[in-house]
């Protein structure tokens, strides 16, 4: 089973994200761009350099839902979360943690150091499938007997069952 929280920590400090619902004068704001409830794209899941934008939480794209926010630095509650950074337009920072938002019969690009990025399927970038998603339970025992493995969210409440893209 393998995790992809705090492992990011270091690597997303550069990242610049773009708001669901940027204000016209964000800039001369010192306000984040993203929310708690709002999800991230990973466009580039290199372990030194992540970057992300944000995206419609029901896109397949949506590979992660802010889950909590910070000013400083903190650690997220468990390595179930993803930490992650945005840059805010006044230069300041904000921290989070982000909870997976694995789409059921999606396929990812699980690289083991980074967050995971969505990929097509059919492409040789996808190394892992999501067979099944349930919501309001961490209880791998659900998942299908050819799960490789799995992912489970303490909270929300949310389970991964993961195999071999097809």
């Amino acid at each position: 089973m393998r995790f992809p929280g705090a492992l990011l920590a270091v690597a997303a400090i550069a990242v610049a994200v773009t708001g669901c619902s940027a204000v016209d004068n964000a800039s001369k704001s010192d306000v984040a761009k993203t929310k708690v409830g709002d999800c991230i794209n990973i466009t580039d899941n290199a372990s030194n350099d992540t970057k992300g934008e944000a995206i419609d939480c029901s896109s397949p794209k949506a590979v992660y839902k802010v889950f909590q926010t910070f000013d400083n630095q903190t650690a997220c509650p468990t390595t179930d979360y993803t930490t992650y950074t945005e840059q805010r337009p006044s230069g300041g920072t904000t921290f989070m943690c982000l909870a997976p938002n694995l789409k059921q019969d999606s396929c990812y690009n699980d690289v083991g150091t980074s967050p995971y990025k969505w990929a097509d399927c059919g492409t040789p970038e996808a190394t892992i499938k999501v067979l099944q998603r349930l919501e309001g339970t961490t209880d791998e025992m659900q998942c299908p007997e050819d799960t490789q493995t799995y992912i489970t969210v303490p909270d929300p409440k949310a389970l991964f069952c993961l195999g071999a893209p097809a």
